[in-house]
């Protein structure tokens, strides 16, 4: 059972893989996946040097083929020679002969159950019997058996990683698209492990959305936990893109579950060079692991809160914040900053400086003791000037709130004020753990006055990348949860304001809670990629950047293309060497374009939906 208020890591059994064992009191690994082609022997070796420096503890390598499969062995055997003892790993789809060659050449086998005995999905409804779908589920049985006897004799973890993008028509048929069946779809495999007594298994829910990915993660803990198994867990998100919006996509999706304990390795999903991955993964790690052991923290859960499905906690809306509305984005500064026409904060604290005029609809907040009335600014109280609050008239208020300021006086206040959005704070070890505490005590009283999270951090300009993995982290479960309305992200250091304003935005963006600039939903790349991935992504964003709340995927190849970008409005896909289809939603528009062509006809796309 998941403790909201404390950390604890989750307890699981271990999977032992080369001389890196997972899971159990192991360390939580981090890991990545190489780009380049896993035929080409001396480039793998080269890049998965690379990856080992950059601190991961596990390299795999796409095995489309047989011949990829066979050359695993010969990349093992060149990092061998060269005292490197790092455990490869083989990423299997379609082909269960591939998995079983691959084990013999390395320490992992990754296998896709929506792909591994099923047909590749084509989003038909296909309607079963119960006998029919029970005859399915022993042709799974019966693909596994020789699998598991290569695992054995080679001493083979195995990873069930399952995709959203690439659900089977059969388990989509009978689960919809939902965390229930993608959860199904891994269960059918892992009963056939623990009936089998295959124990060096790891499990991977992933999904380019971070609300499906938590939930579904959620839901599998839950479903393991009932049924006895404890095995570890691979965290990630996929095609969750490059740059900025990558790292934030990544933390807010890892950050909600490491933060909860769940979580025994983690690969960061960048279309970037590879090893660029492990520096993120490790911060991330190290980050949320600082709150082993912190002070206890004596919360209670809300009876109306379902971790497991988690809906918005009702509260009333106070202007703009609250109610039905997207959460604001609160930030501190003087009020004349150039922010960006689509990331420009809801609200501005300027603390003790009342602006001398308000325009262009911003919205200001000041320290209670000097506000004015001013038409656009509004008071913030601390927790210690709670008696003052009813005594100033204003539309909108804020005020101030720890957990542990003594509840009868506050739940006093706000039952009093409705018109009062409260600013919460932590500076405990686990801040999640106290942020939600407070809230459930909100909620458990009745309360529906709105809830603004205040992060703190203090980090130097050349730290930002920092600051968005910490932030994001800290939000992950608190938006999953249902429990925000607004975010206030604050620094000590000479980070600009317009930067983190838009990291608060991404932050809201990649929990799908508030859009405000196109998402790309982009692949990794590995050796399957079919054309070059950064070049591409770098036109098309500079071609399609201005297109506020559209969704693009960009995708190496068709493994997960189309089902990841299932709720995108339009996909980029390699579709062979030099060639690329365009997707509208989930329907292929046009086939095997020659790439030279492909950005241009997916412009013409778009403009022709206007």
């Amino acid at each position: 059972m998941t403790d909201l208020f404390n950390y604890h890591r989750r307890h699981s059994s271990v999977a032992v893989v080369g001389d890196t064992p997972l899971g159990g009191d192991n360390p939580i690994r981090v890991q990545s996946m190489a780009t380049v082609s896993t035929n080409d022997t001396e480039g793998a070796a080269d890049q998965a040097r690379r990856i080992i420096a950059a601190g991961g503890e596990y390299v795999r390598f796409t095995t489309q083929g047989t011949r990829e499969a066979e050359n695993l062995g010969r990349i093992r055997d060149l990092l061998r020679a060269g005292g490197i003892s790092t455990p490869l790993v083989a990423d299997v789809h379609f082909n269960a002969r591939v998995a079983e060659v691959a084990a013999c050449n390395c320490e992992k086998v990754r296998i896709n159950p929506g792909n591994y005995v099923d047909p590749g999905r084509t989003f038909k409804h296909l309607e079963y019997t119960d006998e029919e779908y029970a005859n399915e589920l022993l042709k799974i049985e019966r693909r596994l058996m020789p699998l598991f006897e290569v695992c054995r004799a080679h001493h083979t973890a195995l990873r069930i990683g399952v995709n959203h993008g690439s659900l089977s028509d059969r388990i989509m048929s009978r689960y919809g698209d939902t965390p229930e069946g993608i959860v199904e779809s891994c269960m059918e495999f892992l009963r056939i492990c623990k009936r089998e007594q295959f124990d060096d298994v790891v499990i991977s829910i992933k999904a380019s959305n971070t609300v499906v990915m938590v939930r579904s993660m959620r839901l599998l803990v839950d479903s393991m936990d009932r049924e006895d198994m404890h095995y570890p867990l691979h965290l990630g998100v996929t095609e969750a893109g490059e740059g900025e919006d990558g790292r934030i996509k990544s933390a807010v999706g890892i950050g909600a579950l490491l933060a909860d304990g769940i979580g025994d390795t983690v690969r960061v999903s960048l279309s970037e060079e590879p090893e660029c991955e492990i520096p993120v993964a490790r911060h991330l790690v190290d980050y949320v692991a600082r709150r082993e052991r912190h002070p206890f923290i004596p919360g209670s859960a809300a009876p109306a809160f379902d971790f497991l499905r988690p809906v918005r906690r009702p509260t009333r809306a106070v202007e703009n914040i609250g109610g039905e509305q997207v959460p604001v984005v609160i930030a501190t500064g003087r009020g004349d900053e150039a922010y960006g026409e689509d990331q420009c904060p809801d609200y501005i604290y300027t603390g003790n400086v009342v602006p001398e005029a308000v325009s262009d609809g911003r919205r200001f907040i000041v320290d209670f003791n000097v506000y004015d009335g001013r038409p656009g600014t509004y008071p913030i109280f601390p927790h210690s000037a709670m008696m003052w609050v009813g005594s100033i008239e204003a539309p909108l208020k804020f005020l101030v709130l720890e957990y542990g300021v003594a509840a009868e006086e506050y739940l006093a206040c706000l039952k009093a004020h409705p018109e009062v959005v409260v600013v919460a704070i932590s500076h405990h070890a686990n801040r999640l753990g106290e942020l939600r505490a407070l809230v459930h005590e909100m909620w458990s009283a009745g309360l529906t006055n709105p809830v603004v999270f205040c992060q703190a951090y203090a980090h130097g300009a050349a730290e930002k990348s920092n600051l968005q993995i910490e932030a994001a982290a800290d939000m992950g479960a608190l938006m999953i949860d249902g429990l925000t309305d607004g975010l206030w992200l604050m620094n000590q250091g000479d980070i600009a304001a317009t930067d983190i304003a838009a990291t608060a935005f991404g932050i809201l963006q990649a929990a799908r809670l508030r859009t405000t600039k196109t998402e790309y939903i982009s692949c990794p790349g590995c050796g399957r990629t079919l054309y070059d991935l950064q070049s591409t992504i770098a036109r098309i964003k500079a071609a399609t950047g201005h297109l506020k709340g559209l969704k693009i995927g960009i995708m190496g190849c068709i493994v997960n293309g189309p089902g990841e970008m299932a709720d995108a409005d339009y996909g980029y896909v390699g579709a062979g060497p030099g060639r690329v289809s365009l997707y509208r939603r989930k329907e292929c528009v046009e086939k095997n374009i020659p790439e030279e062509d492909a950005v241009r006809k997916l412009l013409e796309l778009i403009e022709a939906d206007k």
